[in-house]
């Protein structure tokens, strides 16, 4: 008699369902609703292995984007759009009838980092945190990925576009395999070899690598990529234009692209980037595009909730492009969207507003913390400007306003109160004496109060979020587990509980690669 064996794969499943059981209530109610059981068709075909197989495959990670992201902007847009009512928005993928809840713990913890959790999409493998794409511990196996399978095997078109740098953890896991994420020279040079055909974000890390051979851009112009770094180059693209490669022309914090709500009229985003793909990718034989929107992330991390939720809305754009290519080819295509994992612990409630949230509060404020502090917090630094100098802009791109301002009896909820003006007040000085500074470099207090950013910058977007209704519990990750939106040719593979890498298994069994 053969002894029944307990598999790696199928341990993680009943693991996953064991330690998540229940918390399927944080997806939609509707969406979790419409998850019937397969017809009697659909488990005949399974038996007779008649199961289409979608030719098309949008898989859109939002780094960091956890289920409090997806809720804050619905109901930002909800409220924003109803004269401040309590109505919840609907984005593009949250209407998706398969919704499924992902466990993202690594190697290393249940706080994992994007290149071990993007490795266990990309591949079913997990691995230590800052990893990708090779065995844990001894990091001397590679691991082929969904997308070079697909390339290989199948003879699919790929393509991979980030809000970030092109080379940072979450893209880099669908194409290179390094010990180490900051390998990023070594990493750009792995994106040319892939012979993937489009890629389009943020400027490589170290384009030039140690200076002493040719630049990241030149090794894809070698290797027979389009390199192109304007905007206007960008839109010229044709269907049949060959290998490419677009750098975004508009650059802002670490050569990533800009934050949604920081983007000046007619910039292209990260919409603009999948239709592109879509355009120069489409072709008989199929295609797998994946599409990460880096800086929810990034926002979450600086714990600027209205920067991740204007992120939030434009990646539903995103999302809605590919919606649109589905209704055009819906016996063909299928689009999934999740995360690798929950960044800043967001949370939807804050002490000082007890039992009431005020979402509006944040159409207030105009910028990102990036922005502001590139465009006002720099020249406060060299300048040494007065404290309240520095407020008269804080009320121009946050509505936060002192209680000496002439507007201050028309301030509502954003005058302040004597100590949030206090906690600014020290934040303001800290920066003007130090700056950012590092977590090691820091007193406990100091940490806790701004993390490694500029602390008049956090104090801003501490206060506006607490105002709002909104919290965070860390600058860094979480192990929250995030929700997966399914919709089109196998989606129903996706719904309930399961651990991330089982995304790569459901997406490797569905388009038959090995």
């Amino acid at each position: 008699m053969k002894e029944s064996k307990i598999t790696r794969r199928n341990f993680l499943k009943v693991g996953a369902v064991a330690s998540a059981a229940g918390l399927l209530s944080a997806a939609p109610v509707a969406a979790s609703a419409a998850a019937p059981a397969a017809s009697a068709a659909e488990e005949e075909n399974c038996i007779l292995g008649l199961t289409k197989k979608p030719k098309y495959v949008f898989l859109f990670i939002g780094d960091g984007m956890g289920t409090a992201q997806i809720q804050s902007a619905r109901f930002y847009k909800g409220t924003t759009e109803n004269n401040g009512a309590v109505t919840e928005g609907e984005l593009s993928f949250t209407s998706f009838p398969e919704v499924g809840s992902v466990t993202t713990y690594d190697s290393t913890s249940f706080c994992p980092d994007s290149a071990s959790t993007a490795t266990s999409i990309a591949t079913g493998n997990k691995t230590e945190s800052g990893v990708i794409n090779m065995c844990p511990w001894t990091r001397d196996v590679p691991y082929e990925t969904i997308a070079e399978k697909l390339h290989r095997q199948k003879n699919y078109k790929v393509g991979v576009v980030s809000s970030v740098n092109i080379d940072h953890a979450t893209p880099a896991a669908f194409y290179a395999h390094q010990s180490t994420r900051k390998n990023y020279y070594q990493i750009g040079i792995e994106l040319a070899n892939s012979g993937f055909e489009y890629f389009a974000g943020g400027e490589f890390q170290k384009v030039n690598g140690d200076g002493t051979g040719p630049n990241n851009h030149e090794v894809a112009a070698q290797a027979g990529y389009n390199v192109v770094t304007t905007q206007a180059g960008a839109a010229a693209l044709t269907a049949g234009a060959g290998k490419t490669l677009i750098i975004a022309e508009n650059l802002a914090d670490g050569k990533a692209m800009n934050y949604a709500m920081d983007a000046a009229a007619g910039e292209w985003q990260l919409t603009d980037y999948v239709k592109k793909g879509i355009e120069l990718l489409e072709n008989k034989k199929g295609f797998f595009l994946m599409t990460e929107s880096g800086k929810i992330d990034w926002a979450c991390h600086a714990n600027d909730a209205a920067a991740s939720i204007h992120d939030v809305l434009e990646m539903s754009n995103a999302v809605q492009a590919a919606v649109d290519f589905y209704n055009a080819h819906p016996n063909e295509t299928l689009i999934l969207v999740t995360a690798d994992h929950e960044t800043g612990g967001m949370a939807i409630g804050y002490k000082t507003t007890n039992y009431d949230t005020f979402l509006t509060n944040l159409t207030h404020q105009k910028m990102s913390y990036a922005k502001f502090d590139s465009t006002y917090v720099q020249g406060y630094v060299a300048n040494k400007t007065p404290f309240e100098a520095a407020m008269a802009d804080v009320k121009a791109n946050f509505g936060l306003t002192l209680p000496t301002d002439p507007d201050a009896a028309s301030a509502g909820k954003l005058l302040l109160t004597d100590y949030e003006v206090a906690n600014l007040r020290t934040a303001y000085e800290r920066t003007l004496e130090v700056g950012a500074s590092s977590q090691s470099k820091m007193s406990q207090q100091d940490y806790e109060l701004y993390g490694t950013y500029i602390p008049f910058s956090m104090a801003i977007c501490h206060t506006i979020n607490h105002k709002s209704g909104m919290d965070h519990t860390t600058y860094a990750h979480t192990g929250a587990m995030v929700n997966l939106y399914a919709k089109g040719v196998g989606a129903e593979n996706f719904r309930g509980v399961f651990d991330n890498t089982e995304i790569y298994h459901k997406l490797a069994e569905l388009t038959g690669v090995q």
